[in-house]
């Protein structure tokens, strides 16, 4: 019984995750927008979107790496490369928005937090769906 809960709970839980970033960062985005707060959107855009492709990135070296010591093949190229240097490009993202005052720093922070809004959703889910089964 419980490896079965685990097996339901793990299968397809990174496309999951990625689907409600991308809902929650338009959604956020969007709203952003019919407010009229252009520069506010635009800077949680980005800082949601250094976000999930963090989230993606550090994703496809999971999967990579899983695959490699399960014995398969890594077949992706320059995983390492972004997967060190994922923490070092979003700063550096932060950081030119802080120097050059292009959008607002806090707009582009709060984008960078998608990740976790959207794994306390998938959370949610999983936890409402185990409260409902015998």
């Amino acid at each position: 019984m419980e490896e079965k809960l685990h097996h339901n709970a793990v299968e397809g839980s990174e496309k999951k995750l990625l689907r409600w970033m991308m809902v929650l960062a338009g959604v956020v985005t969007a709203a952003l927008l019919v407010s009229a707060r252009i520069r506010m959107a635009a800077g949680f855009g980005l800082g949601a979107a250094v976000a999930i492709a963090g989230f993606w990135w550090l994703a496809r070296a999971v999967r990579s790496a899983l695959d490699a010591a399960s014995g398969g093949r890594a077949k992706r190229k320059g995983i390492g490369f972004f997967f060190f240097l994922r923490y070092p490009l979003a700063l550096g993202a932060v950081l030119l928005i802080y120097k050059t005052h292009w959008l607002p720093l806090l707009a582009v922070l709060a984008g960078m937090f998608v990740p976790l809004a959207g794994a306390i959703f998938e959370s949610l889910v999983q936890l409402s769906t185990w409260a409902k089964e015998p």
